[in-house]
């Protein structure tokens, strides 16, 4: 939580001091003064909270989580979020981004929960991977909903869906503020691209250690593999791996082709989201604008995330590396979905059909 002195101007002290995040401080000040406290600094404020600071030696922090650096995509608007809000606090506290999940064990699947237990205050998360934790995320990445960018960014864009997630996250004590396009995973191979589910059979892949993906790729023959990146090195040089389920740009900066990773498959199964996410613990003691300030800085950061077009970047760079992308037709999709039902079925069941009824329509929509 934010928590830090300020000496208000004498002309304002009747309005809310707005850098106290406690909910007995939450008193709004005249319309007239709303300007003032938006931007959390100014003239009237910026020598007394200077002060304070130098009383304390130290600037309240809020811990913002991420599963990657900003060297990706998702780190990136994990970065672009923090600076955004600092910007407009104007040194009354720092939001200091922690990736590699730190905060959550260094496991990106146990990052909604240490958002939700306090031990961090903000987040942005692959959909995907939270869904471990509160599966009803996972409506964005069920497989083959969304097999291309068009309906990934209307997925990401429906609001009905948006407010129906957000609501459930609320109920479990987290706020989300915004969605954007995360991209699609793809399959990297040592010997032949995967494009039919006779041919993928006992192929030895290393996934996210995620039940509902763990289920998938067993029901379609396949062996999951979860392993570190040193394992995953190892094995692919010993050929006891045959290749690994991974975003384009995660397979560009490990330099997949040069362990042998010389064919991708864009099947079009796990599409993701990021999500912007705070601590709701934190939001219900914030004031209504800092509640819009964060809120604000969320949206403008996920505006800016681009992550499509990093994505599109990096399959370009895997084919100037030799890499050979082969993308699946409708009906080769069509294949691998009836294959997997099973499993398929099992994640619709626990993300709740009245969420997967609004996707399915959103992304048949953008898909005319």
């Amino acid at each position: 939580m934010v928590a830090a002195d300020m000496a208000v101007d004498p002309r304002h002290r009747r309005c809310v001091d707005l850098l106290r995040m406690s909910p007995n401080r939450n008193r709004v000040c005249s319309l007239r003064h709303a300007a003032y406290f938006l931007a959390f600094a100014g003239a009237a404020v910026a020598a007394p909270l200077l002060h304070a600071q130098e009383r304390t030696g130290k600037v309240p922090e809020l811990k913002l989580s991420t599963a990657q650096s900003p060297a990706y995509p998702l780190g990136r608007a994990g970065e672009r979020w923090a600076q955004l809000v600092n910007e407009a606090a104007g040194a009354a506290y720092e939001v200091r981004q922690y990736p590699g999940s730190t905060l959550a064990l260094r496991d990106p699947g146990r990052e909604f929960g240490a958002l939700k237990d306090g031990l961090a205050d903000l987040a942005v998360g692959s959909a995907l991977a939270w869904s471990e934790q509160f599966p009803p995320l996972g409506v964005y990445a069920l497989p083959w909903l969304a097999a291309d960018a068009r309906e990934l960014a209307a997925l990401a864009a429906d609001a009905s869906l948006r407010d129906a997630v957000f609501a459930r996250m609320d109920a479990s004590g987290v706020v989300g503020l915004a969605i954007a396009p995360l991209g699609e995973h793809v399959l990297a191979t040592t010997k032949a691209p995967a494009t039919t589910p006779a041919s993928s059979r006992g192929l030895r892949v290393r996934i996210m250690p995620l039940r509902q993906v763990i289920a998938v790729y067993a029901a379609l023959g396949m062996l999951p593999q979860a392993m570190g990146f040193a394992q995953a090195q190892a094995a692919l040089a010993a050929g006891t791996l045959d290749g690994q389920d991974a975003m384009p740009t995660t397979l560009v900066a490990t330099r997949a082709f040069a362990s042998g990773q010389k064919f991708v498959t864009r099947w079009g199964a796990f599409a993701d989201v990021m999500v912007f996410a705070v601590r709701k613990g934190a939001w219900d003691s914030w004031t209504e604008v800092q509640r819009a300030l964060v809120r604000g800085a969320a949206e403008r950061a996920a505006r800016e995330a681009n992550a499509l077009a990093a994505e599109d970047a990096a399959l370009a760079q895997l084919t100037k590396d030799g890499v050979t992308i082969v993308r699946l037709s409708p009906s080769q999709r069509a294949a691998f979905l009836d294959a997997a039902q099973p499993a398929i079925a099992a994640w619709v069941s626990a993300i709740g059909a009245d969420l997967v009824n609004i996707a399915r329509a959103a992304a048949a929509v953008a898909a005319k």
